[in-house]
Order: C-alpha cells, then structure tokens, then sequence
C-alpha cells in the first residue's frame, strides 16, 4: 500500500493555524470591547440630553442596538455580583435569612414604575450636568428587572448541596474562598445559567419600558432599542416596529449562539453524579474557543501564580486546622454588625414611615377603594397566569431537559423566545386587540403570560437536566412505570427549581401588569382595572401617593403570599427533595 506523506507546510498550517486564528479572534474581541468601553465613556461624560429624538430610519437601529448592549451589559454584570452575594448571605446567615428571603420577594414583585421616580431623581442629581446621570438611572432599573431571578436561584442553589459534599468540604478544611470556588458555584453554575437566559429577557422588558417615559410633566427618552420601538408603537409605523422588533431576535440569535449555548455546554460538567452521561450538551463556540492557546494557559498560570498560594497560606490559618461539625452552633461574633444593621434598619424605616404618613394624606377613601378593588383583579390575573404557565412548562421543560435529541432540537428554539422580550410583542398584541375592538380584561392574562411562563419552563429544564445520569438508569434497571417516574424521580428532582421559577415568575408577571393593564396605542390609551394600570396612570399623571400605596398593596399581598406558600414549599425543598449521598 502506498503512503501518502503530507507536505511538511500543510503540515504546520494544520497544526498552528487553528490556535492563532483563535487568539487573533480572541484579540479582536477584546479590542472591540476596549473600543465600546471607551466610546461609551465619550458620551456618558457628555451633557446631559433626557429627551432625544428618536429616528425611525432603519439606518440609526446599528447605533441604538449598541446603546441598549451596553447597558444591558453593564446591569446583567451588577445583578450577577449583587446576586450571588446576598445569596450568599441569606443562605449562611440564620438570623437574617427569614428578612432577607421576604424583602427579595418583595422587591421582585414590586413593578419597574415603582422604582422610576426615585431612582431617576437620585441619579439625575447624583451626576449633574452629565448624561451619566440619567444612563445610571436607566441600568439601575434594568438591575431590577434581572436581579432577583438570579439571587433567587443562587440561594436556593446553595440551600441544596448535598449534607455530605459540606462535611466532606469540612474534612478536607476547605477554606471559604475554595468551598465557594470548588463547591457551592460549581452547584449552582447550572441554575444560574439558565436563569440568566430569563433574566436577560427580563432586562430587555425593563429596557424596552424604560428608554422612554413620562414622569409628570417631564419626559425621558433616550437612544436604544426600546425607544425606537416604542416610538414606531406611539406612531403607528408598523414598518419601524417589525424592524425594531428583527433586530432585537437578531440580537437574540447572536447571543443564543455566541454566549447561552456555550455557558449551557460548560455548565454541564458541573452536574452532580456518580455515572457519566453518554449525552453531554455541545456547543461549536465553546469547541472554537478551546482550541486557543491564549484561553488555556491564562488559568492555568493564574492558578500556579496566584490560586495556589493562597490555598496553602488558608490550609495553614487558625480557622482551618480543626474540623468542625457540621451542626456546630453559629458563631456569636457578629452579634455587634447585626445589631447595628437592626438599628440602621429601625432608623430608615422610621423615616419612611414619618414620609409615607405625610404623603398618603391627599388619598381619598374613593382612590383607597378603587386600588382594592385593582389589588383583587390583578392579583387573580397573576395567580391565573401562574396557573396556566405551570400547566404547560412542567411537562414540555421536563421533556426537554430529559430528552437530549429533542433538546438539540427545542432548547435553542425555547432560549430564542424567551430572550425575545414580552415587551416587544406587546404591541403587536395590542394592536391585533384594538382591531377586533377587544379590551384589556381577558387579554391582559395573555400579556402576562408572555412575562411569566419562560421563568418556570427554563428552570424546569435547568432542574431535569441537573438529575443525576445514574438515577435515571436506576429507574430504568427497575423498570419504573410512567406514574412511578413522575413521582419518584423527576417531580422530586425539578422541585427545588420549579419552586424556584413560581417564585420568579411571580414577581414577573406583576410587573407585567403594569403594560398588560394600561397601554397607549396610537392616539388610544388601552385599560383595564387593576393595580398596574393603576401605577401607570400614578406615573403618567404624578400622583405618587397612589404610586406609593399601590405598591404598599403589592408588597402585602406578596408577603401572605410568600408566608402562606412560598416558604413553606421552600422549607419542603430544603429537606425532603435535597439529593443526599
């Protein structure tokens, strides 16, 4: 047989091409971001300019895309910080734990409007005589329409590691630095994962709400996709809205492909099992990226230069040389932090009171009782929205998450029209109603809808995929019947992440109330009764007093809510659907 010996050029071509031609991609990456930063900065340090007319020539739609990126970069960046450290903490921390679990759940119900005025107030005059002033504003309020979602999932992350992956953490006297970077992120890179790709389609809801706006007499409008497509919806220009609403899945696509997929296919290692899985999740980027020399030598020189040190100087600290149990009662150091921090609180809440008793005095008893009656109506749409979503994401996420040639097929789809905003089909809705001369009433649940339903589906799959590879066969192996499966296995095993995703997509569909119960079409206002509409119309006519009780209505509600349901599901997924060895 003849031996075909390659030519020693193609040879070297084969061999060295690939790995430059990633580390040159790889630099251009890092250069365009360099560019963006900078060029963001220009205009941030510019005058101050609140209202800017927005073209509707498809032409400006690159630059307002590039506005709108950044600052969805830049609040998904704080809200993955924020996240994780008051997940951290309310995980850890008995005392504050009940506080802090009610307050999330309280702010995460409480509409983006709510938060507008006084955010936009204390930025504005933060910054002066700078746009910053007002970009701040607009990224704090996309903050809140991530945030919460991913402390939610970090902390119920770390409320179900494993009892003897901790008291093994503890043997080996894993400092806190390792038991984080080794254990607990590693737990909850899955969750945390999939509910970015909702977060970030909750960022582009809050976007798309908060580029433009009035507040009073003064109105805000700034260049970003969000204005552009409320603009083209204001106007009538259906042309502007469809090509506003293309780049936005363009957007979506591109990130799906160049960041979600990736993320899912890194993540999948981290799942919790003691039999490898045959059918691992891919991603062509991630296979791309690893072929750079650049990529995997920084972390390793990072880990022999810096990581590694610091492991042997923890190994040696007084705090690490005795095992303590795993029970062991909790540490009275803080005692003194924590009665500041009460003191503090005590302090702010007087003041606010003090401020809210001042200001609820121009409420009259026909505003109290149309807002209860607006509390009764929306809070049946949320629960009817719930209740509808929970149907069909249960058992379409868990098909997904357990079927890996159908996910291949479907989860790239389901990530698309999840990170398609809600906000961005609004009007398209709205507009479909106001032909066939429908109102708000019934329509505004299937608004809802679009703001609800893709927080369970994503961390129902996210809990399908984390089940364990051997578990599944062990049920094989004993031929469990479909009814056995459901109860033994999977319901048991997406629990803690379907509990997590009612949670969130409560607190999202109460802030989809706000543009699923009070719209403006054209020259048409669109409403129905009920507490969104309500704190539209407090937004649009400066009425901060009604803003200020609704949102003191909201906050009860959420706070039965979450004593009656949430925490006790919450407490049943911590102990009895907690996957021990």
């Amino acid at each position: 047989m003849r031996r075909i010996v390659q030519p020693l050029g193609r040879s070297l071509v084969t061999i060295r091409t690939w790995p430059i031609l990633v580390d040159l991609a790889v630099a251009a990456v890092v250069l365009a971001v360099f560019l963006a930063i900078v060029s963001t900065g220009v205009y941030w340090m510019g005058k101050p300019m609140p209202v800017v007319a927005i073209s509707s020539s498809i032409a400006a739609l690159p630059v307002y895309a590039f506005y709108s990126l950044v600052r969805m970069a830049i609040a998904y960046s704080l809200a993955l910080c924020f996240a994780i450290s008051y997940g951290y903490l309310a995980a850890y921390n008995e005392r504050l734990e009940p506080w802090m679990v009610a307050v999330l759940d309280i702010l995460q119900s409480i509409p983006v409007l709510s938060f507008l005025p006084p955010v936009f107030m204390a930025m504005v005059a933060l910054v002066p005589g700078h746009q910053m002033g007002i970009e701040m504003a607009v990224i704090l309020l996309i903050f809140t329409g991530q945030v919460w979602n991913l402390a939610f999932s970090f902390y119920s992350s770390l409320k179900s590691i494993p009892r003897d992956m901790i008291e093994a953490s503890r043997i080996y006297r894993y400092s806190g630095w390792q038991r984080f970077c080794q254990l607990e992120m590693p737990h909850a890179a899955i969750g945390l994962v999939w509910n970015s790709i909702v977060s970030v389609a909750g960022g582009w809801f809050t976007l798309i709400f908060c580029e433009t706006f009035t507040m009073g007499e003064r109105n805000f409008q700034l260049p970003g996709l969000g204005s552009y497509i409320q603009t083209a919806t204001y106007n009538g220009d259906t042309h502007a809205l469809l090509a506003g609403i293309a780049v936005v899945i363009l957007i979506v696509v591109a990130t799906d492909q160049v960041i979600w997929r990736p993320l899912i296919a890194w993540s999948d290692k981290f799942k919790l099992e003691q039999v490898e899985s045959t059918d691992r999740a891919t991603s062509p980027v991630l296979a791309f990226l690893r072929r750079s020399t650049l990529l995997s030598s920084i972390p390793h020189r990072a880990a022999v230069l810096i990581e590694e040190p610091i492991y042997r100087r923890l190994a040696r600290s007084k705090t690490n040389r005795v095992v303590h149990p795993l029970d062991e009662a909790p540490s009275q150091r803080n005692t003194v932090g924590l009665w500041l921090l009460a003191a503090f609180a005590v302090l702010v809440a007087i003041w606010g009171i003090t401020q809210a008793t001042a200001l609820l005095r121009t409420v009259t008893m026909a505003d109290i009782r149309l807002l209860l009656e607006g509390a009764a109506a929306t809070f049946l749409r949320v629960n009817a929205a719930l209740i509808i979503s929970a149907a069909w994401t249960v058992p379409v996420g868990v098909m997904i998450g357990l079927n890996p040639k159908l996910a291949r097929i479907v989860q790239p789809i389901a990530q698309i029209m999840a990170s398609v905003p809600a906000t961005a089909f609004f009007p398209v809705l709205l507009l479909g109603l106001v032909k066939i001369g429908a109102g708000l009433g019934i329509g505004s649940i299937a608004l809802m809808l679009l703001g609800t339903q893709w927080y369970i589906l994503f961390n129902v799959i996210a809990g399908a995929m984390a089940i364990p590879s051997d578990l599944k066969e062990a049920a094989l192996v004993y031929k469990f019947t479909r009814w056995q499966r459901w109860t033994k296995l999977i319901l048991p095993g997406i629990f803690p992440y379907f509990i997590t995703g009612m949670v969130t997509a409560s607190g999202g569909a109460w802030n989809a109330s706000v543009m699923a119960e009070y719209s403006h079409v054209k020259d048409r206002t669109l409403e129905t009764i009920g507490l969104g509409a309500q704190i539209d119309a407090a937004t649009d006519s400066g009425r901060f007093a009604i803003l200020l009780l609704a949102t003191m209505l909201i906050s009860v509600m959420v706070v039965t809510m979450n004593r009656l349901v949430w925490r006790r599901l919450y407490r049943l997924a911590e102990t009895r659907y907690k996957l021990e060895g």
